[in-house]
């Protein structure tokens, strides 16, 4: 079949082919990543900027080049979500450059789409790297453009293409040894090469099911009148569940009978592909790891009913807060924080050193780029200042700064919770923003952060034989603890961290872990730091038992 251009109409179904085709392998694409932790992975990350693309393509009836390169681009750059979709996101904005002024496109066009489009994505990365999405992007560049003057059948081109891509993804445990040693290929890349089979599906008029899910879940579930009174389980858990698995009345009844036989004031209510969850049990993670099973979680909240106050004087608090700040909004400040915090625990922290506004995020969910630009929207300073707090958020925060006007934005690329901390604490309001970056950041680099959580595949990293299930102590240089017991492991990873110059340790616990537990293994953390000043703090995060600082 030939093919030497390709109109709008023809692109818009390669494009919403390709996103289609990301989607279907995105549980794949996850189970490539080589950390096991149960974060926001490389395939839900991809596919969910892809897809905030898709609706706006889909719901173009006369499609232009110039429409649906403003669609792709909008899209993907606002629902960008990790690196590996904020990435995505740069090669669509530099392959939409090249394409928007053309009523067709050649074999000439691609090629220099292709080329756009990588260098594009390596200039939005400070330090690239090889053996990563760019790699196998700057791979299939450097094929467009041999191939040229050979052909100029798109399909043809396209075909050579996707075969020079999958070599070039083969290759990446080569240039990474972390990937050969847990024996994948990039995740990144392989999200890439599912984007382009689809699209070139598209191109070959493969008959697609193309089904582009809402942008939020239709289902919501009112909880605020739930009787709390006779407090037998102590966590209100809620979460919702992002269908990828099978799903069925049967499954559903299966896990109902489960989250009863651990809590009580159950709720699921299903929607299409989305499941709506509220569980009061005293033991999150059950639910958590349960759901799992079923696909990805997004809008996690935990929260300690046995705390002084109940959820209807939390309410009425959070009401109060929302209306003073709707109050201080009026008036412009000189400066203004925006955090992504994870439990309810750190965010009081952030709330108590000055922090204006709040993003539920980190590993269980990556915020997207819109969902910094609405806090940006919401804070009324001259200068923002955006902890990111996870190294898989940063880039989505600079993409955010470029994209606003009239207000100072300053990403400070903290990695973890603890550096984010450290750097409002360190903040300076008589210096400038450059100044104060700098300090802040020069501060935070003495934050070392230890992390302890549970495994949820098999793999073997850092020379560490993991199984589904182990609990992993991760510290800022990787994996260096495994074990069975949490407060072994934990123990493990703060000896790693600690040296002679260590004088601050701080140990947040999680929402699995109560005060009395945590108390009590805190006398312990004092007997091996020694010299060291020691505190403790409620945290409250899912899904990590424990997250330490060391200062």
């Amino acid at each position: 079949m030939g093919m030497n251009t390709i109109d709008a109409k023809t692109l818009q179904k390669a494009f919403l082919a390709g996103a289609q085709n990301l989607e279907s392998q995105k549980e794949w694409i996850n189970e490539l990543n080589v950390f096991p932790v149960p974060d926001g992975d490389t395939g839900t990350n991809m596919t969910m900027t892809i897809m905030a693309a898709a609706r706006e393509v889909e719901a173009i009836e006369e499609p232009t080049m110039e429409t649906l390169a403003r669609a792709i681009s909008s899209g993907s750059l606002r629902g960008a979500r990790g690196n590996s979709g904020v990435i995505l996101s740069q090669l669509f904005r530099g392959f939409t450059k090249e394409i928007k002024t053309v009523e067709v496109i050649s074999t000439t066009t691609l090629a220099n789409a292709f080329v756009r489009a990588t260098e594009t994505a390596y200039k939005a990365v400070m330090k690239p790297k090889e053996g990563t999405i760019l790699t196998v992007a700057k791979g299939m560049s450097e094929k467009a453009l041999e191939l040229v003057t050979e052909t100029e059948d798109v399909i043809d081109f396209a075909q050579k293409v996707i075969e020079h891509g999958d070599y070039v993804l083969s290759q990446t445990p080569e240039m990474l040894p972390i990937l050969k040693q847990a024996g994948v290929v990039d995740s990144g890349g392989q999200g890439l090469m599912q984007v382009m089979k689809g699209a070139l599906d598209g191109l070959l008029g493969k008959k697609i099911q193309i089904s582009i899910p809402d942008s939020a879940p239709k289902a919501a579930v009112e909880t605020s009148d739930l009787d709390t009174a006779d407090i037998k389980f102590g966590y209100c858990t809620e979460f919702i569940i992002n269908i990828e698995k099978k799903y069925e009345d049967s499954e559903e009844t299966e896990f109902k009978a489960y989250l009863e036989s651990i809590g009580d004031s159950i709720v699921v209510v299903s929607d299409d592909d989305v499941v709506k969850v509220h569980v009061h049990t005293n033991d999150p993670g059950l639910a958590i790891q349960k759901a799992l099973t079923y696909g990805s979680l997004s809008r996690m909240k935990i929260d300690n009913m046995r705390e002084e106050h109940n959820e209807r004087l939390i309410k009425d608090a959070q009401k109060l807060a929302k209306e003073q700040e709707k109050e201080e909004e009026t008036t412009r400040k000189p400066y203004g924080f925006i955090a992504v915090s994870i439990g309810e625990g750190f965010g009081q922290i952030f709330k108590g050193i000055g922090t204006d506004y709040l993003i539920e995020g980190g590993q269980t969910m990556n915020p997207s780029t819109e969902d910094m630009l609405k806090a940006i929207d919401h804070v009324n300073a001259d200068t923002i200042y955006i902890l990111p707090n996870n190294s898989n958020i940063i880039l989505a925060a600079q993409q955010a700064a470029h994209l606003v006007e009239g207000k100072e934005i300053v990403v400070i690329p903290s990695k973890t919770v603890p550096q984010g901390i450290t750097a409002v604490i360190n903040f300076v309001p008589e210096l400038s923003p450059e100044e104060n970056k700098e300090n802040m950041m020069r501060e935070m680099a003495k934050v070392k952060t230890g992390q302890v959580t549970y495994a949820v595949r098999n793999t073997m990293i850092d020379d560490k034989e993991i199984k589904a299930g182990d609990i992993m102590g991760i510290c800022d240089r990787g994996i260096v603890a495994v074990g069975q017991s949490v407060e072994a492991t934990t123990m493990d990873t703060l000896k790693e961290m600690l040296d002679e110059e260590s004088e601050l340790v701080t140990v947040y616990y999680g929402a699995e872990i109560g005060e009395a537990e945590a108390e009590a293994f805190l006398e312990k953390v004092q007997k091996v730091c020694k010299g060291c000043e020691v505190e403790l703090q409620s945290g409250g995060q899912p899904i990590y038992y424990y997250l330490i600082s060391v200062e």
